[in-house]
């Protein structure tokens, strides 16, 4: 006996067509409309400067344009929030930083999303030194005149940073528990605000990623006091490391990686990823990123993945992290 035909309904229609966009069939015509790129920081900052020198490139090597979309707040967690609840179809990726994919974690604040369950890892796209920047008006020269200064009046100091639960926030928060000193830690919605308000003299002192702080260390708005890395910012070789200045172990680097919703196929992952490695080895983009102070750093997702569970064991060995001081 024939079954009579049925005509399929909308919502069948609609599923059929979402499944088609999600298998290995729909990866292979992907892309075949503009990608979102989400920043989750203001204009100005290192996060936002890397993912506009990579857009470029990468609309060249996808064939669609890339669209940066800047979702600031709440230490980056907004805009990996909006990444991670995004339809997982590889046409909305971000770009994050250490404390959005790893600080927080540490940290255990509370949070919209899981990192680890609720995105796709694609690749580390560049890192930098932190520069503790002080406002010229500030009578301390040297990182040793910063710590007498705060130990002859605790708390009479500020250093702004560029939002809770960022890296910035974590290289502080180290900065006074190492010098056993009592600063005011004041956070931002991202690094640019934080190093106007020194400028203005707002706060004292600023914990700053090299995008937003290298021209006005350069015109004298700001006086570098110290940076972060192991080893002496090229950009600024006469700023000594907080290692040579006495704080043994000190080292912390601000970092970026890319990354999709949790759910996105594999080989979407993969197609993606191969963008990102190619656009970070093109000598335009290495040049852009390199003028603003960093240095690109692509990886496969699973060397992604490794790295970020470093970083989340070093967040954690920080005891009492987000109380401040």
């Amino acid at each position: 006996m024939l079954r009579r035909w049925r005509r399929p309904t909308f919502a069948a229609a609609l599923l059929a067509l979402g499944q088609l966009a999600t298998s290995p069939s729909g990866a292979q015509t992907y892309p075949d409309r503009p990608i979102r790129f989400f920043v989750p920081f203001p204009a100005g900052g290192s996060t936002d400067a890397v993912a506009r020198a990579m857009a470029p490139a990468l609309e060249k090597l996808l064939g669609q344009t890339v669209v940066v979309e800047n979702r600031a707040g709440a230490g980056g967690m907004l805009g990996v929030d909006a990444v991670a609840k995004a339809p997982p179809d590889g046409y909305t990726i971000g770009i994050a930083g250490a404390g959005a994919l790893g600080v927080n974690i540490g940290e255990r604040v509370s949070r919209p999303y899981d990192p680890k369950k609720d995105l796709a890892l694609i690749s580390r796209a560049a890192e930098s030194p932190f520069i503790l920047v002080a406002t010229p008006n500030l009578a301390a020269k040297t990182l040793a005149d910063v710590v007498r200064m705060a130990k002859a009046e605790p708390s009479r100091m500020s250093i702004g940073h560029g939002g809770n639960g960022t890296a910035m926030q974590l290289a502080a928060l180290t900065f006074v528990t190492m010098a056993d000193v009592k600063i005011n830690l004041v956070p931002y919605r991202g690094t640019a605000p934080a190093v106007t308000d020194a400028i203005a003299g707002h706060v004292q002192l600023a914990i700053a990623d090299p995008p937003p702080s290298m021209g006005a260390i350069s015109e004298g708005k700001l006086k570098a006091i110290a940076v972060t890395s192991s080893k002496r910012f090229s950009v600024f070789p006469d700023v000594p490391t907080f290692q040579e200045l006495g704080l043994k172990d000190f080292e912390l680097t601000g970092w970026f990686g890319v990354a999709a919703p949790a759910a996105t196929p594999r080989p979407i992952i993969e197609k993606l990823n191969a963008a990102v490695l190619q656009a970070l080895k093109d000598p335009e983009v290495t040049r852009r990123i390199r003028l603003v102070g960093m240095e690109p750093t692509p990886t496969t997702p699973e060397e992604f993945a490794a790295y970020l569970e470093s970083e989340i064991a070093k967040a954690e060995k920080l005891q009492g992290f987000g109380d401040g001081k």
